[in-house]
């Protein structure tokens, strides 16, 4: 018998949660899990109450004309990674795993180049979660050490310029 090696078998529940999504661009499922238990999930939607996108048959940022990875406030949705750690205890988010997978809305194939936005980066280390295991297909993935992201803000790097004293 086969049997599905741990991660992948995280991610399938991902895959399973994304096609709850509501985005007419791209949907995503996360998973939260820690010592072996799953803590919670979340996937792509307009804030409760809010009609979403696929019921309102629009996305305004396909009718702005807005590009992937960019100006993420004028989405209508709550991300998945962002619903799942709403629906979480912080106590219960320290030290775990986020899993990820993303799919297109309109082909439903995998988003091979799976990443948290910069916003959900915000929030997922401010969850204490340690690392991001994202889909890349049936049975590989990458896992992203939220560290990285705490050490490395990309925000400052290409937008601001640090001020620096020398006076000692």
């Amino acid at each position: 018998m086969d049997r599905r090696d741990k991660i992948n078998y995280y991610l399938d529940m991902a895959d399973t949660v994304l096609k709850r999504g509501t985005c007419l661009r791209r949907n995503y499922g996360a998973v939260i899990v820690k010592n072996d238990e799953i803590i919670s999930t979340g996937y792509t939607g307009a804030p409760r109450g809010r009609i979403n996108c696929s019921d309102y048959g629009s996305c305004a940022r396909q009718v702005l004309g807005i590009k992937s990875g960019e100006k993420y406030e004028l989405c209508r949705s709550v991300h998945a990674e962002q619903n799942a750690i709403i629906s979480a205890a912080r106590k219960d988010t320290i030290g775990a795993t986020l899993y990820l997978v993303g799919r297109d809305a309109n082909t439903g194939e995998y988003v091979t180049n799976t990443d948290s936005c910069s916003m959900c980066k915000r929030v997922i280390i401010n969850a204490g979660i340690d690392k991001v295991i994202a889909r890349i297909d049936d049975t590989n993935y990458n896992v992203i050490d939220v560290n990285k992201w705490i050490d490395y803000d990309e925000v400052l790097e290409e937008k601001v310029k640090p001020i620096v004293d020398n006076k000692g």
